[in-house]
């Protein structure tokens, strides 16, 4: 199945296929969410399956928007197809750009939405083709951990902690 998001290409956005957009290094539209519990926030470990950063500990959901669709909908969705997450509304925080090498000859170059959603109680359901583990991880011991095993971790996810901590988190992490 080819799926199409939105890549600028020559300067215009465009539906482009999501393999050839990390192929060719295009900037593109994503989307990531935070899920939070107090100072803790959810972690992924990306299936084995997946055609970039396989087995790494990554935010609740990363992911990128169809095309014509909102970052607001597509965490709702995401949300829901890869975690098993619903009834939640993600909070909008910020509009970061990075680029990173993510392995196979692919780039990542996103301008990414990023969401935090606040949940006491939570049911996660992941689906095993996205998703092999979770768990919860303090953002103080997350920072630590990143620095520490930096190879265990999404490259984005590291340049989420590293630059944009204070917007994403508020002072929780310290």
């Amino acid at each position: 199945m080819e799926i199409l998001i939105p890549a600028w290409v020559d300067g215009t956005l465009q539906p482009v296929e999501k393999l050839q957009t990390h192929l060719r290094g295009l900037r593109h539209k994503a989307v990531s969410v935070f899920v939070m519990q107090g100072d803790k926030t959810l972690l992924q470990c990306r299936a084995l399956s997946k055609y970039h950063t396989p087995g790494l500990w990554a935010n609740a959901c990363c992911t990128h928007p169809e095309w014509n669709e909102s970052g607001l909908q597509c965490a709702i969705r995401r949300l829901g197809e890869e975690l098993g997450i619903f009834g939640q509304t993600p909070v909008y925080r910020d509009t970061v750009e990075y680029r990173a090498d993510v392995g196979g000859g692919m780039i990542e170059h996103e301008v990414v939405e990023i969401f935090v959603v606040q949940a006491a109680e939570i049911s996660i359901q992941p689906n095993v083709d996205e998703v092999m583990d979770y768990r919860w991880e303090s953002l103080k011991d997350l920072a630590y951990q990143t620095r520490e095993r930096p190879q265990e971790f999404t490259p984005w996810l590291k340049i989420y902690l590293n630059q944009h901590s204070k917007t994403i988190f508020g002072d929780q992490i310290g």
